[in-house]
């Protein structure tokens, strides 16, 4: 019996131990036989797994060579069937002395689950209905040093999952799933946007101030220019750059960075899509948000109606639109349009709302908002009309100088997306950013830098845009069903042990 079989239960560290030695002596005996796996360097497949359990007609019968991990193995006497794990699925093997030769075949039996192989052989399908394929020839590729985690517990413990991703998609192979379907949400929305007339760009990540965002940066440091630089938190005010310079629609998609909390809907490196057109505002940003997502569905074959955590979500436009003070009047039964600092902040008060930082009556409308109203949002929500103290590069809502014209979309009680009609007065912008290095000045680490070159762009004269940005990470667990960021990032940040 091999060691994947004959494990009812986690081995014990003497044992982990001993496996390892084991697989260590193997190899030297590979080695001293002139047999060393790690020297192959190609090997010709001609089908994969997927391929040939989906298509039995075009394959039984006929000759193929597939390679992969070998997953499990199952002795019996001269003869032995395993399954082989490849970049599509598993397959069943037959392996028989008569057909590899005893040599090859006491060399197989040798081998360790892990351990890689080519199969080179034919097609057929076994007296219990299985399809596989019986080897006339077999390789080792290449040897496996470490034992997998074997079948009765797998890999399981979340932190390790996350650690040693490579390990997880071997022992978990469903996981693959998530990421391809990552790829082809990317794809959906990067096509929609190019059908449109978007002109994909790239931005700088290393930045000397970096701008976009309320947040707190990575800090690096630059040898040869001997310059103190950061990593961006978003490519906002280089994009904005172009709309300065003559492009009227434009968009990237590629990883922010924040030196921020972590959670389950947050990871220090992130991926974000933002876009800027120029003649529209945030209200066509609306739209093109519930196209964009309406091009996501019908691209990867997800229907509108969506289970994610077990609550029902429709995605189907039109979704609904809602003034934040609409919001909190709905949501928490105060009236802020009626109310003036004094009595909003009585207000937050008797809903024992943080209110720290609340100093104006936009701050306070926020915070209501912030602690109150955005658990309720669980399905597709725009709330719009946004304080202006919280949107340092939005234009101002002509009917009150207090609110500005934007929007964030929020399911399932999170922040999805963030849009603007974008702030193109120069003088306007000047006096933003010096309100935010006042709050810097008091300490708060998250205001906005003022970047007087993004200034000088917008004096050059940028017509009025829209600019829209959407968090690939949590529309990825959204249409997967995956309850942490984790779960959608390959490799997420994690603390050494």
């Amino acid at each position: 019996m091999d060691e994947e079989l004959n494990i009812p239960q986690e081995p014990t560290e003497q044992e982990y131990n001993e496996l390892l030695r084991v697989r260590r002596e193997k190899l030297s005996a590979l080695r001293e036989a002139g047999e060393d796996p790690f020297v192959k360097t190609t090997y010709k497949k001609t089908a994969s797994a997927a391929r040939i359990l989906a298509n039995l007609k075009k394959y039984e019968n006929k000759k193929v060579s597939i390679a992969g991990r070998m997953v499990s193995r199952r002795v019996m006497g001269k003869a032995a069937f395993a399954h082989v794990l490849d970049g599509t699925g598993q397959i069943q093997i037959y392996v028989k002395t008569d057909e590899v030769g005893e040599t090859v075949y006491e060399a197989f039996k040798r081998a360790d689950i892990g351990d890689i192989f080519g199969v080179a052989g034919t097609v057929f399908v076994t007296h219990k209905g299985e399809i596989s394929v019986k080897a006339a020839k077999i390789e080792l590729l290449s040897k496996s040093l470490l034992p997998l985690p074997e079948k009765y517990h797998g890999l399981r413990d979340p932190d390790l999952r996350y650690r040693q991703r490579y390990v997880d998609l071997i022992a978990n192979p469903e996981v693959k799933n998530t990421f391809i379907m990552r790829g082809k949400i990317i794809n959906a929305v990067r096509s929609y946007l190019n059908k449109q007339g978007f002109t994909e760009v790239e931005t700088p990540i290393l930045n000397i101030i970096p701008g976009g965002a309320a947040a707190r940066p990575f800090k690096t440091f630059h040898n040869t220019l001997g310059l103190d630089m950061h990593l961006r938190i978003a490519p906002e005010l280089y994009l904005k750059r172009l709309i300065v310079g003559g492009f009227e629609k434009v968009y990237e998609i590629g990883r922010n960075f924040r030196n921020e909390g972590m959670s389950p809907k947050h990871n220090p490196e992130f991926t974000m899509m933002e876009l800027y057109q120029a003649y529209a505002d945030f209200r066509g940003m609306m739209d093109l948000t519930e196209n964009i997502f309406a091009n996501v569905l019908k691209e990867t074959g997800v229907a509108p109606t969506v289970t994610y955590q077990g609550t029902e979500i429709n995605l189907a436009p039109p979704w609904r639109r809602l003034t934040m003070v609409e919001a909190v009047r709905e949501y928490a039964g105060f009236d802020f349009d009626k109310l003036d600092f004094a009595g909003a902040y009585a207000a937050a008060k008797e809903l024992r709302v943080p209110l720290d930082k609340a100093d104006t009556w936009g701050r306070v409308l926020y915070a209501v908002f912030d602690s109150v109203v955005e658990e309720k949002l669980i399905q597709p929500t725009f709330i719009y009309d946004y304080p202006v103290e919280e949107s340092p590069l939005a234009k101002r809502k002509p009917s009150d100088s207090r609110l500005t014209e934007r929007f964030e979309f929020f399911i399932y009680a999170r922040e999805m997306g963030n849009a603007y009609s974008e702030l193109n007065d120069p003088i306007d912008q000047k006096e933003r950013f010096e309100a935010q290095a006042a709050l810097r000045a008091k300490g708060d680490e998250e205001a906005l830098r003022s970047d007087d070159d993004f200034v000088t762009a917008l004096e050059y004269g940028m017509p009025p845009t829209g600019g829209l940005g959407i968090g690939i990470d949590r529309l990825v667990m959204l249409l997967t069903d995956s309850a942490s960021i984790r779960d959608v990032i390959l490799f997420p940040t994690m603390k050494p042990k």
